[in-house]
């Protein structure tokens, strides 16, 4: 069997990717041409930890490929994955031009059976409209089956997550396409649900907007914390003993961020709605999530006796570390609400850029820690990289000019910052 991917993002390369380490021969598709060209020459159009090795591995093994043809990769490949993006509408809804496209480009050029598999993250039914859109793109029939394989992936440990997932989701109304489907991953050993379309794509949703539930809780309590004046970690750290509840997920902070969380509980709530089903605690992680940002810079700015005017360093963009993911990185929020506030702001990232939109004379980015430091009143951490938890902040406190540490993430260690003559504020009372 030979497998197409088309797509070629995050989900599309590591999927091909881990098809290729587990033997199968892979084609990756897309019409963006220069990024096909990149990954013919081994460079990723995005960082994650070990998938650049990985490419190459496979390059020279001869178990991937690419292209720019739809017509040659559809003609050529038993199997399609469709990773294609589905980014958030204006009203929340999931934008599904490109699986539409995406099913077109497959109707118009299979030329014999085809099982086509929906990793892109879909609203409940995406599965059915698939066969309609498939069909209504045929030249002259040919048989195919539609089969729901959700991805799980967190961005920075992606290789990690696919080749040991907690879970294989597969559904089908096929009974013989889903065994296909389960064929592919023989070699790996993780639990496999074989259920029906719509309850495949739902579990995607549903997990991560669980997830997201768990995060928004905890950042809401830590506002509690703040107010009674409890360390949030303290009692995070009693709750996540609890075998029913868990370690993960129980970390407070800034907010949530990527390319799935806020995406994904979006298309939830816009389900919800279409169903006219109220999804009210949901709605009210978003709203947390949305807020925390602008909470905690409210606390903060009191302590350092007003932002305007003052020179900020802000320590990691990208909404989570091992990623150069910027997606609804809370980062690029406090950045823009210090704008507005006059704040000279010094930034720092080990692998992100800014955009280009975000920069100006009082917004720069520099390639140290301890550049970025210089002459600054306060340091914000919104990424809980390595780099910040291992720097020499004895040293680094050279650099500035005043010593308030804003910590994001609850990333470093409050009493040994304040011993170290930092002012030192956390997230929920650190």
């Amino acid at each position: 069997m030979k497998i197409l991917i088309m797509g070629m993002g995050y989900v599309g390369i590591t999927t091909g990717l881990l098809f290729a380490e587990l033997g199968w021969q892979v084609t990756g598709l897309d019409t963006d041409t220069m990024k096909i060209h990149a990954l013919m020459g081994g460079k990723l159009s995005f960082y994650e930890p070990g998938l650049d090795l990985l490419l190459k591995k496979h390059l020279e093994s001869g178990n991937i490929h690419f292209t720019t043809s739809p017509e040659k990769g559809i003609r050529e490949n038993d199997i399609i994955f469709i990773c294609v993006g589905t980014p958030s509408d204006k009203d929340g809804s999931a934008d599904l031009q490109a699986v539409r496209g995406a099913a077109t480009s497959i109707g118009t050029y299979m030329n014999d059976y085809k099982i086509i598999t929906v990793k892109s993250t879909v609203p409940i039914d995406t599965n059915r409209k698939l066969v309609e859109w498939i069909t209504e793109s045929q030249l002259q029939p040919q048989p195919f089956d539609v089969v729901s394989n959700p991805e799980f992936l967190r961005e920075g440990s992606a290789l990690y997550d696919s080749l040991n997932p907690d879970r294989i989701v597969i559904g089908s109304d096929s009974e013989r396409a889903a065994q296909v489907i389960q064929s592919l991953y023989s070699s790996i050993h993780a639990p496999i649900l074989l259920t029906n379309p719509r309850t495949a794509e739902l579990i995607k949703y549903a997990s991560n907007a669980y997830l997201a539930t768990k995060i928004s809780y905890v950042n809401e309590l830590a506002r509690l914390c703040e107010s009674l004046e409890v360390n949030v970690t303290d009692v995070t750290k009693g709750m996540g003993m609890d075998q029913r509840i868990g370690p993960h997920f129980l970390k407070a902070g800034i907010g949530y961020g990527g390319s799935c969380f806020p995406k994904d509980s979006m298309a939830l709530l816009y389900t919800a709605k279409e169903q006219q089903v109220e999804l009210s605690i949901l709605d009210r992680v978003v709203a947390v999530n949305n807020s925390q940002s602008t909470h905690f810079l409210t606390i903060w700015e009191q302590k350092i006796d007003g932002f305007s005017g003052k020179t900020v360093a802000i320590l990691g963009i990208s909404f989570k570390p091992n990623t150069d993911d910027l997606r609804e990185a809370p980062a690029l929020s406090i950045i823009q609400q210090l704008q507005h506030k006059g704040v000279h702001l010094r930034v720092h990232d080990p692998i992100a850029k800014l955009p280009q939109a975000f920069l100006s004379e009082k917004v720069q980015q520099f390639e140290s820690i301890e550049t970025t430091l210089q002459h600054c009143d306060a340091v914000i951490l919104c990424s809980e990289w390595k780099d910040y938890r291992e720097a020499d902040w004895q040293q680094l406190r050279a650099h500035m000019k005043n010593y308030y540490i804003f910590d994001g993430r609850n990333t470093l260690n409050g009493k040994e910052m304040t011993k170290l003559g930092y002012a030192y504020f956390g997230i929920g009372y650190r």
